[in-house]
């Protein structure tokens, strides 16, 4: 797909969507030392565990980065103006994430033509455990 420009892009059209693989306990720990996010919760099944957890789950700002690839694989993030997420439920180990985005609408701000974009990632399952909306500049 080429890069998106204001021009082509409709109202209701998708971005390209991305499925990961079940999340597992290598994933939580190389993103808790990119990220600095140590919390036990992520790493420590015992530590999970006493909290009333099942097992350890994925850090929240995870799954927020997962879809902002989404919306950085569509348009280039130079063009990303805003990005806001709700966290709606836990991604629990063996949770595979399906991130999709659609145009809702296109409008003029500060000087430049842009589009807001809803974003969404379900589980296997089709629960939701991120929803939020992005703001992109385009050409």
């Amino acid at each position: 797909m080429s890069a998106p420009t204001f021009e082509t892009v409709q109202v209701g059209n998708a971005l390209p969507p991305l499925q990961f693989r079940p999340l597992d306990r290598t994933t939580l720990a190389l993103f808790g030392g990119a990220s600095g996010d140590h919390n036990p919760l992520h790493i420590d099944t015992d530590v999970a565990r006493r909290a009333g957890m099942p097992d350890v789950f994925a850090q929240g700002m995870l799954g927020m980065a997962w879809l902002a690839r989404l919306i950085t694989g569509w348009a280039p993030q130079s063009r990303l103006r805003r990005f806001d997420a709700r966290f709606q439920g836990i991604t629990h180990l063996g949770n595979a994430l399906r991130c999709e985005g659609r145009v809702l609408e296109k409008f003029e701000a500060d000087g430049e033509r842009r589009v807001r974009v809803e974003v969404r990632s379900t589980n296997q399952f089709g629960q939701t455990k991120i929803a939020g909306e992005a703001v992109v500049a385009l050409p």
